[in-house]
């Protein structure tokens, strides 16, 4: 098959069992070869410093939970010493923040164990030619891990009177009684949270109360 294979494919996953099916079943696809494996992004490393240029993998598909290091450091390993490899996160896991991160490491595709071979071959060949490859929920998951990081970086460069303006919306008070509280005119209230909606990227006061509690700044009652 490896003279016919068109792309290689390396396999990374701590589990033997994962990295048995893909192998078995990617060796029906004449396309596509097997060309190494390992159980651990240490071992991925090693094995990659042993073979030829010539046979280094067009494509590895890389568990993200592993010992030692996990895929989002092997990612970045791999890429700073290998940039023409491309990587394809295969995982059960899809908490917002490790897609964001996986992502940032520079894995083309995002694909979770629970999709189909057919689809699992589309994000191969994707891959193939630099083409992202996610399913909606994937997706969904990257749109909100960026905004939630970019509203937590947001945060730092509010002013301290933003801060307190903030609070205030999120304990429901309306402009005038925020300008009465602070001291300040209604127009410099409106300015302010303006100014918030801008800095945390969101659309409205409702958004900024909720971001308000999610960062911790509103005290729960009887506290």
């Amino acid at each position: 098959m490896g003279e016919t294979a068109e792309y290689r494919i390396m396999i990374v996953d701590d589990h033997d069992m994962v990295r048995t099916g893909l192998k078995t079943y990617l060796m029906l696809e004449p396309k596509f070869e097997v060309c190494a494996e390992a159980g651990s992004g240490e071992e991925a490393l090693k094995a990659l410093e042993t073979l030829e240029p010539d046979r280094l993998p067009h494509i590895i598909l890389m568990d993200l939970m592993m010992p030692g290091m996990d895929g989002v450091e092997t990612t970045r390993a791999v890429l700073t010493r290998w940039p023409g490899i491309r990587i394809v996160m295969l995982t059960s896991f899809l908490e917002d923040d490790k897609v964001v991160a996986a992502v940032e490491a520079g894995a083309t595709s995002y694909v979770l164990k629970t999709v189909s071979a057919e689809e699992l071959i589309y994000a191969l060949n994707g891959a193939v030619r630099g083409m992202p490859v996610m399913t909606s929920d994937v997706s969904q998951a990257l749109t909100r891990g960026l905004r939630q990081r970019n509203a937590q970086e947001a945060d730092e460069g509010l002013t301290e009177r933003e801060k307190e303006v903030l609070l205030l919306i999120a304990e429901g008070r309306s402009n005038k009684e925020i300008a009465d509280e602070l001291h300040i005119s209604i127009k410099t209230v409106k300015t302010h949270v303006s100014n918030l909606l801008m800095k945390c990227e969101l659309e409205d006061r409702t958004q900024l109360a909720v971001y308000a509690h999610r960062k911790g700044l509103v005290k729960p009652a009887g506290r």
